[in-house]
């Protein structure tokens, strides 16, 4: 066993019905860590997730996670393993309390053990104070922590976290990050699948951007933003007629050729030297009388990666996830 990757994929493939969801499918997560699964509509996230978790078996390729076959020793990765899916599996009926000692009584905990690591759970997840309430009483927030609560059962080593925040509001999103942080603070591993590329970069220190059944780049949130250029100084005019003169103006401090976005009235080019370049662009509008609804430095978003990586953007659930 590599202790450095809690998971190791490589050459995964699986198919529904001749469609090949996973195509030679690659993946390396470092222990102790959050890595990032993401990529557009079917390209193979959730699909990856079910045969790492041992819910799908593999056609072909090879896959360990904790050090254990996925294929072979499919029991005991279950055993090491945690795994939230895209709604919180909870039964609103029942109390906070009683939904997680119903989890310890099925993962055979025993009684009076279930009681136990209940109460740790509630208390690690902040819920203490909602225990005794029903789940149907919680908010969205709440009812997510409760479902990694849930998951945390038997303190796994890998926890599997498949678009873990979809339909929460801001706040309650905020809410599954701290948890998710608190998490990975205690040495625990987290693979997690998003379509919020804003999770993506907030959470994961390196991520894995999926196309078509495979990974088509693995790098840092940073990394992959500067595949398209780094900082971007962009201008939105007052008139459209002013568009040519500003990209004169634009490209006097452009790392290549600046880009016009007619529809939205706006330059913008790449930088090297970011305040250099804001500053000498402000001040040549200033001095040609130029107006300008809004001026500023923009980093590139991992949606912008997207873009340059697959022609198209993110957005929406996989087409796999029903499979």
């Amino acid at each position: 066993m590599n202790d450095e990757h809690a998971v190791h994929a490589r050459a995964l493939e699986k198919r529904y019905d001749g469609r090949r969801a996973l195509d030679g499918f690659d993946l390396t997560v470092r222990t102790g860590t959050v890595h990032g699964l993401l990529g557009p509509n079917g390209a193979g996230k959730t699909t990856a997730v079910r045969i790492l978790s041992t819910l799908l078996r593999l056609d072909a390729g090879r896959a360990t996670v904790a050090g254990l076959d996925v294929a072979r020793r499919p029991r005991e990765v279950r055993a090491r393993i945690g795994l939230a899916g895209q709604y919180a599996a909870v039964d609103e009926v029942l109390t906070g309390r009683q939904n997680l000692e119903m989890f310890g009584r099925l993962f055979h905990l025993g009684g009076a053990r279930a009681r136990a690591r209940a109460a740790e759970l509630l208390e690690q997840f902040d819920l203490t104070d909602a225990a005794d309430k029903g789940a149907g009483e919680y908010s969205g927030g709440m009812r997510r922590r409760l479902d990694l609560a849930a998951s945390m059962i038997l303190a796994p080593a890998v926890l599997f976290l498949d678009e873990p925040t979809t339909g929460l509001d801001p706040r309650s999103r905020g809410e599954v990050w701290e948890s998710v942080r608190s998490l990975v603070a205690g040495g625990m591993t987290v693979l997690l699948t998003t379509q919020y590329l804003e999770e993506a970069d907030r959470l994961a220190s390196r991520v894995t951007v999926m196309d078509r059944g495979r990974a088509i780049a693995d790098d840092s949130p940073e990394g992959l933003k500067n595949l398209v250029g780094g900082d971007r100084v962009e201008v939105v005019v007052a008139e459209r007629t002013d568009l040519p003169r500003v990209m004169k103006i634009v490209a006097r401090v452009a790392e290549g050729e600046p880009e016009t976005d007619t529809a939205q009235a706006r330059v913008h080019a790449a930088v090297t030297d970011r305040v250099g370049a804001l500053t000498e662009v402000v001040r040549t509008l200033q001095d040609e009388g130029v107006p300008v609804e809004d001026i500023g430095l923009r980093r590139p978003s991992l949606d912008d990666v997207f873009l340059r990586l697959t022609g198209h953007r993110t957005g929406g659930q996989d087409e796999e996830a029903a499979a």
